[in-house]
């Protein structure tokens, strides 16, 4: 066998991927059909709750200086940010190549393989394991797995050649996108409505500016059209009465508002995630955070399985998770087209949407919608508010010895976190059995924590970084250990066990 999981496409979602596998013992080669590193910008910047998961991982350091989000929107519509309840502003301004970079340089310290110039022409499930057939730089060869990922984008061949159905509704708009240097253009960062469309634009690195067209009565592009600059430029003029032919376009491309979803993101031993589960209107930097959250939803359960620890049906959970996930998504965006692109006929809902964000409990919910910081996951219990939600990385510990910690840094090895603020409660003692899979921490939270009015004590974490187990009212503990994180290796109480 030549790895425990194939993944392929290594671009954010399949880099994210196989530095998971890795941090959970799995080995992992990466196959990806570029053979070089895409220099492009494409995606720019991620979501909050993107920027959370890769602080859990040590990573986001690695991007240098982020500039986060100064302005929120809905479908066009600002939101104060004075209004909401957390920063739900993301990151911008960080092209997807240097994303890519940064992660590939992760998953390669990590361990895993990259290989470029190998495209995916066939593969069998057989039962046992994944036979992929590659063709590559010194021709076609079988390569087996235990698990194959496709990571390999929309138009996933991993996804048709495992018959996963990919249903939802065909385009029926499109969008001009290039990136122009030469020209000094004012920032249209959310968009503008102008008579017939919507433009915007907004300064990159290097002095170059990226701009966004869409015309109302412009037809979606053909599947297999090349877009020419003189067509963008021509586009921009009609719309903004502005000209950039002058300008030296250094990419351009165009896009659609196709929605659809992976009927399973899961077929025997074939997954999918990233943009080869689902795809939508690019808006909020929706689809490469979504994507990279489920690589890390993945990666941790995918690993125990093949290291023989998962309990059962524990990697059944990547799709009950991350598939309502993914189709809220798309039923936000197909929303916010709706509102967003559609002509003077959408503007008194637009004038009503403009009332309802000034309502703070409104502004905060749509804000949550679109940051990924509302997602919650059913843990098998009730009660308190954080069960199931995500552990805010930033969230302090003090120690014993006075040293503060924050969450995140608990989390760079993607193992489970106990975090126990009593020595009299015995949570620690019962979590040492599962000491080769959970770290423990005995403190007290730096600052008074509290979630819809109930205290926050003690707390375990899932690799991925949602709350398994809390108190008060959050369930058994055990309960909990078991149900994500297995047996124990321990049968019962153990003094300074052994680390993993």
């Amino acid at each position: 066998m030549n790895a425990d999981v194939i993944v392929i496409g290594a671009g954010p979602v399949g880099l994210m991927l196989a530095g998971e596998l890795r941090l959970g013992g799995a080995d992992v080669i990466v196959f990806e059909q570029r053979e070089h590193p895409c220099g492009e910008t494409r995606g720019l910047g991620f979501t909050s709750r993107a920027a959370e998961v890769f602080d859990q991982r040590g990573l986001l350091a690695r991007f240098g200086e982020v500039e986060m989000g100064t302005q929120a929107h809905f479908a066009g519509i600002r939101i104060d940010p004075a209004l909401l309840d957390e920063h739900h502003l993301g990151v911008r301004s960080i092209p997807q190549h240097r994303i890519e970079k940064v992660l590939e340089d992760w998953a390669r310290e990590l361990g895993a393989s990259v290989m470029r110039g190998y495209t995916l022409t066939d593969l069998k499930d057989t039962g046992d394991r994944v036979v992929a057939v590659v063709d590559g730089p010194d021709g076609s060869g079988e390569h087996t797995a235990r698990y194959l990922v496709g990571c390999d984008g929309a138009r996933s061949r991993a996804r048709h050649l495992a018959g996963i159905d990919f249903t939802g509704t065909e385009a029926t708009r499109g969008m001009y996108l290039a990136e122009i240097v030469g020209k000094t253009m004012r920032p249209r960062y959310v968009g503008e409505r102008v008579p017939g469309g919507m433009v915007m634009s907004f300064p990159l690195e290097g002095a170059a500016v990226r701009i966004t067209i869409h015309e109302d009565v412009a037809p979606p592009p053909a599947p297999d059209h090349v877009v020419t600059f003189t067509e963008v430029a021509d586009a921009w003029q009609r719309m903004t009465g502005e000209s950039v032919h002058d300008a030296e376009p250094l990419w351009v491309s165009a896009f659609t508002d196709a929605t659809r979803q992976a009927s399973e993101y899961q077929r025997g031993r074939v997954f999918v995630a990233g943009d080869a589960g689902h795809i939508h209107l690019p808006v909020g930097s929706q689809g490469l955070s979504v994507g990279v959250q489920d690589a890390v939803n993945l990666g941790w359960k995918l690993a125990a399985t093949i290291k023989r620890w998962a309990p059962e049906d524990l990697i059944g959970t990547y799709h009950g998770e991350r598939h309502p996930v993914g189709a809220r998504v798309l039923r936000n965006t197909l929303a916010q087209r709706t509102i967003y692109l559609n002509g003077d006929e959408m503007d008194p809902l637009r004038a009503v949407m403009g009332e309802l964000v000034a309502i703070p409990s409104v502004a905060c919910h749509l804000a949550a919608m679109v940051s990924g910081l509302d997602i919650r996951y059913d843990m098998g219990a009730s009660g308190h508010p954080l069960l199931g939600k995500r552990i805010p990385p930033n969230k302090q510990v003090t120690l014993p010895g006075g040293h503060r910690v924050n969450i995140a840094e608990l989390m760079h090895k993607a193992r489970g976190v106990l975090v126990s603020t009593s020595h009299q409660d015995g949570t620690a003692q019962l979590a040492a059995r599962w000491s080769d899979r959970v770290d423990m921490v005995t403190g007290q939270w730096s600052q008074a924590w509290a979630s819809g009015g109930v205290p926050v004590e003690s707390v375990l974490i899932r690799p991925d970084g949602y709350v398994a187990w809390i108190t008060p009212d959050g369930g058994q503990l055990e309960d909990a250990l078991r149900r994500w994180l297995g047996s124990p290796q321990y049968p019962g109480p153990v003094v300074n066990p052994p680390r993993a």
